[in-house]
């Protein structure tokens, strides 16, 4: 498959220089692509909004559908030129990760609880998760940043590197719309419950391989490898969620901690299992480990993405000489 081997250095390079570019500068402070392309899925649903299935696909097909599509145009408008095709990689794989923004914020939160001020610790929750945080106290907030930091080193950085490592610059925006969806409308809402179905749905089929590549550089890159893989094995099904439930799971036994118990949604209260039971509770001094271990993630991520492409484009090539 030629096409596909003249690809595989402008991925590499490319998201090489756009994973180096997030850590360095962050998510851009204005005109943030995502933010654009969730205010144009707002619009979307404002002229399809029906309290059905159906059209909740039509809303899914319609955003994520446009977002590979703009991939597929960009890229064929580069494909004979690789530095331009390299740099495209790179500029997509900047818009879509957001490892340093996770961390950054997960930082915020625990500077504030370390200080012992908890209101300012709850402002800025949001900004990582929906949570009430009035609902939490200290403990409970730490808690919560725990696990945001390792539902989205998946979301946020693992599974657009897989999907970018698939399909290229079409498969890192696709990821990240069908994950901006599933933030906006998948959520069991009264107005959602249908309408965000499809969303839900395309979310969980997405961020599958994402969720246990990630659930095993946890292990790999933790502290505790055999605690990650045990507690991924006998917790990760409990959760609700079939892609936060391995992540989750396999951070809290490589970190050491219990994560899981209840929380509140939007007034809404959940009991959730715990996760590795044998740990101990989350302290504030755990979220700086937590995004430590997320930064390691995705930089095994990079490298076995990165890999997987260049043995990808090898194995046609040796074919031939055979």
């Amino acid at each position: 498959m030629p096409g596909r081997r003249s690809t595989t250095p402008a991925f590499v390079y490319g998201a090489t220089a756009g994973l180096v570019a997030d850590r360095i500068l962050g998510d851009p402070r204005r005109g943030h692509p995502v933010a654009l392309f969730g205010r144009a899925a707002q619009s979307v649903e404002g002229a399809l909004w029906h309290d059905h299935r159906g059209w909740g696909v039509l809303h899914a097909v319609v955003c994520a559908g446009g977002a590979a599509g703009a991939g597929v145009l960009a890229s064929r408008a580069v494909r004979d030129r690789p530095v331009a095709a390299a740099a495209l990689t790179a500029a997509s794989v900047w818009a879509v990760v957001g490892g340093t923004t996770l961390g950054r914020e997960a930082r915020a939160v625990a500077g504030a609880l370390a200080a012992g001020d908890v209101e300012v610790a709850r402002e800025r929750l949001p900004h990582l998760c929906g949570r009430d945080p009035q609902a939490l106290d200290g403990p409970g907030i730490a808690r919560a940043v725990v696990e945001s930091v390792a539902e989205n080193t998946s979301d946020a950085v693992v599974g657009a590197l897989v999907w970018g490592a698939v399909a290229g610059v079409p498969g890192l925006l696709a990821f990240r719309a069908v994950n901006t969806l599933d933030a906006m409308v998948g959520h069991r809402s009264p107005r959602h419950l249908r309408y965000g179905w499809a969303s839900a749905r395309l979310d969980d089929v997405a961020g599958w391989p994402g969720a246990r590549l990630t659930a095993v550089l946890a292990a790999l890159a933790g502290d505790d490898a055999r605690g990650a893989v045990r507690a991924w094995r006998a917790d990760a099904g409990k959760h609700p969620s079939p892609n936060a439930g391995p992540v989750e799971a396999s951070f809290a036994g490589a970190l050491g901690v219990r994560l899981g118990g209840t929380l509140a949604y939007g007034g809404r209260v959940e009991h959730r299992p715990v996760l590795n039971a044998e740990g101990r509770d989350v302290e504030v001094a755990d979220v700086e480990r937590a995004v430590r271990l997320s930064r390691r993630v995705g930089a095994l991520t990079l490298v076995v993405c990165a890999g997987a492409r260049l043995l990808a484009a090898r194995a046609p090539r040796k074919r031939r000489q055979a």
